[in-house]
């Protein structure tokens, strides 16, 4: 039997390590990952997948990775059930055995956003590539 798993995509909030009762680090995080298709409005829709690292790759997501940060992860799926006060709750998750971290640290959006514009204003290339970009008769 197989179960394997390998998604990326980015984290929805800060990771917050919990520690079990035998002192055992833990955090469970929701990762969005894009479909690669839009749906019929020409959205683009994402599945936000529940994840759960443990030990040394828990304490290293939670203290270096942020909202919104890119992530690969591997690992595989498991389903569990418990007792709450409102019936018995069902989740299927994944339990991560190696998380990626796949930007730099600190690098954010405006900070890409701000490297993109730089280099697009320094580069006497950059409207040339425009223009050949925009005609219409490219023949592909």
């Amino acid at each position: 039997m197989i179960n394997k798993v390998i998604l990326v995509g980015r984290i929805t909030k800060d990771p917050e390590v919990k520690s079990t009762q035998s002192n055992i680090p833990v955090v469970s995080f929701t990762l969005a990952v894009n479909r690669q298709f839009s749906d019929q409005s020409g959205e683009r829709q994402a599945d936000f997948i529940q994840c759960v690292v443990w030990r040394k790759q828990a304490e290293n997501l939670a203290r270096f990775v942020k909202k919104g940060a890119l992530l690969g992860v591997e690992g595989r799926i498991q389903t569990r059930q418990y007792e709450a006060e409102n019936g018995t709750r069902y989740v299927t998750e994944v339990v991560c055995d190696s998380v990626q971290f796949l930007e730099s640290k600190g690098e954010t959006d405006t900070e890409r956003e701000t490297v993109k514009t730089e280099t697009a204003d320094n580069d006497e290339f950059y409207e040339t590539s425009k223009q050949l970009a925009a005609e219409e008769d490219l023949p592909f």
